[in-house]
């Protein structure tokens, strides 16, 4: 496989952790306030080790630039020439980044942001100052991100609101092909119909709690597929004391921890062996979790159980998937305007914002994203006090 190198320090790896949230953070330090560059283990400045990890405007001066013709590196060597310069950030340290095609010649104002390479680690990355046009399809950038543009999707259940907003939403991005998964097919869905009819749409049988479904799947298209993006999921408003409790809680966890294992095992080969075949490479895994995997919500506690089950998985495939380049994207929303959320009171999330934000997530390359207001305000307490959430859920 040929990744760019991906060895990084224990310090550093607290600039991929933020980047792979979309935010470009430094650490500062909490004595004498000196922001840090390179990642280090003591301040430059006062040589105090109270350094914190805070988020950056990014914008500086671009003062010197080059570009490479010539790399030891077998990754970047199949894809020179590459662009690099060093920006004096307004933070206060230089800068070594990767340049996008935009950014005027030096001297000149860019914003610096931070993106996650092909083999998952973060990098830095300067933008120009104002958008340009088709400023996506930039060579750095597309190395960095997984946009659905001319690519092949499969979306796993295309019956729900969700599976149907994403396929949508991945036509909208310029997907060539999305492959719509479907069971129970006497069982008529909402909106199924004119999805179907989409020119880019093609419907494939596929039931996550049948091994041999998912196998026969991933047999016909299995070496083709570019991003797999999991929206199929079982939800019961169920507690432990609830009379039906081990029947729902067996329903959930065969689709939504299970149902992720098995396509973890019939799809993820494949996709491991295609995922540096250059623009026709796997690119993508996107698993839909919840915001109740971080903490359990009581009155769906057994799709909460579920779904932190599906989120350990998750971080195994992460792991597995990483040295192939391919990217797994976990979504965390919090209640969806949904059949199973009927009860709740908003606000809700609309399967169209999630949709959104799915795509948003694939196009700038992000590994976590929180979609919605419930969900933002339950991880900021979640980081907050994980014991006080639990405490004022259960109560």
């Amino acid at each position: 496989m040929m990744l760019p190198p991906a060895v990084r320090s224990r310090a550093a790896l607290g600039l991929t952790a933020a980047a792979a949230l979309g935010r470009f953070e430094l650490q500062v330090c909490g004595d004498c306030g000196a922001v840090q560059y390179p990642p280090r283990e003591m301040c430059h400045r006062c040589l105090t080790g109270t350094l914190r990890w805070r988020e950056q405007p990014g914008t500086g001066e671009l003062i010197a630039e080059t570009s490479l013709h010539h790399s030891n590196d077998s990754y970047f060597r199949e894809r020179l020439p590459w662009r690099v310069g060093l920006v004096r950030l307004d933070a206060g340290p230089t800068a070594i980044v990767h340049l996008h095609g935009g950014c005027a010649p030096a001297p000149s104002r860019v914003r610096v942001g931070a993106r996650l390479d092909k083999s998952g680690q973060g990098v830095l990355l300067a933008f120009p100052i104002d958008e340009v046009p088709n400023m996506a399809d930039d060579a750095h950038l597309s190395e960095m991100t997984c946009s659905p543009r001319s690519r092949q999707v499969l979306v796993t259940d295309g019956k729900s609101g969700v599976g149907q907003a994403v396929a949508h939403a991945a036509v909208g991005a310029g997907a060539d092909l999305v492959w719509v998964g479907y069971d129970e097919s006497w069982k008529q869905s909402p909106g199924f119909a004119a999805l179907a009819a989409l020119p880019q749409v093609t419907l494939l049988p596929l039931d996550l709690a049948d091994c041999h479904s998912v196998r026969q799947a991933a047999a016909d298209i299995g070496a083709r597929v570019d991003i797999l993006i999991n929206t199929a999921e079982v939800h019961r408003a169920h507690g432990t004391a609830s009379p039906s409790g081990i029947e729902a809680a067996r329903s959930e966890m065969d689709i939504n921890y299970f149902g992720l294992l098995r396509l973890a095992q019939e799809f993820g080969p494949a996709m491991r062996s295609r995922g540096t075949d250059g623009r026709s490479s796997a690119t993508a895994w996107v698993n839909l979790l919840s915001v109740y995997a971080l903490s359990n919500f009581p009155p769906h506690g057994t799709f909460s159980a579920s779904k932190a089950a599906a989120l350990s998985l998750s971080q195994c495939l992460r792991a597995e998937m990483r040295g192939a380049g391919v990217r797994v994207i976990n979504v965390f929303p919090g209640p969806i305007d949904d059949e199973w959320n009927r009860t709740l009171p908003p606000p809700k999330l609309p399967p169209d914002a999630l949709a959104k934000a799915v795509v948003g997530a694939l196009q700038d390359g992000v590994e976590d994203v929180y979609p919605g207001d419930v969900a933002q305000e339950w991880l900021a307490r979640w980081k907050d006090n994980p014991r006080v959430l639990e405490r004022e859920i259960g109560s």
